[in-house]
């Protein structure tokens, strides 16, 4: 049982956010013990890093009523997250779901299940991760739950986590952890800089442990 609908964690801190824009799922996903992440996702956007605050929705398969509920809770810079039960049967989310969440500044959506109007989504910059293409559409019938615990293709997501996903796949985590493991993140990438520079001056000479 989850707590209600409309009862949100507070909003991380826009430095924070900022801050993961530029990190790698690989780089957060090592700081992670390579453990949590979902898989077999695919992006279906043309652009950048998602990051943003995890709106969690539960669907019936192939049913995407409380999609349409969630959508009216969106604040700027959440992403809504969608356990959808890996079904691929029925599209959860096409064209005209991802513009009414982009508009009221939702960071991004990631399914585990189904999306349609793939093309037209291809041709954006607005995330969306999903397991698959269809054009058969959903029902509208429920049940669903908002703001609840849920699981995505591996990867179990907490209402308030932070969510990024980029050309690799996606990562969630606790908001609480995030600026410790943005350190972190920042230092792998200045040692991983330094391994590529040694390795284009001819200099470098072992193995790296972190990959």
């Amino acid at each position: 049982m989850g707590r209600p609908e409309n009862q949100r964690t507070a909003p991380a801190d826009p430095s924070l956010i900022d801050g993961f824009k530029t990190a790698a799922t690989a780089i957060i996903s090592d700081n992670l013990s390579r453990l949590p992440g979902a898989v077999n996702l695919r992006p279906f956007y043309t652009g950048g890093t998602m990051v943003g605050t995890a709106l969690t929705v539960r669907t019936a398969a192939g049913d995407n009523l409380f999609i349409h509920r969630a959508l009216e809770l969106i604040r700027p810079g959440d992403v809504l997250v969608v356990d959808g039960g890996g079904d691929e049967s029925r599209a959860l989310v096409g064209e005209i779901i991802a513009l009414i969440a982009s508009t009221r500044g939702a960071a991004g959506i990631v399914i585990d299940g189904a999306i349609r109007d793939s093309a037209a989504l291809m041709k954006s910059n607005f995330p969306i991760f999903a397991r698959a293409a269809n054009h058969r559409g959903p029902y509208k019938n429920g049940p669903g739950e908002i703001n609840v615990p849920v699981s995505i293709a591996g990867l179990v997501v907490e209402p308030g986590d932070i969510v990024v996903g980029d050309q690799d796949g996606v990562v969630a985590f606790p908001l609480a952890m995030a600026p410790e493991l943005l350190s972190a993140v920042r230092a792998q990438e200045k040692r991983e800089e330094e391994m590529m520079k040694s390795i284009r001056e001819g200099r470098y000479s072992g193995a790296y442990g972190k990959r």
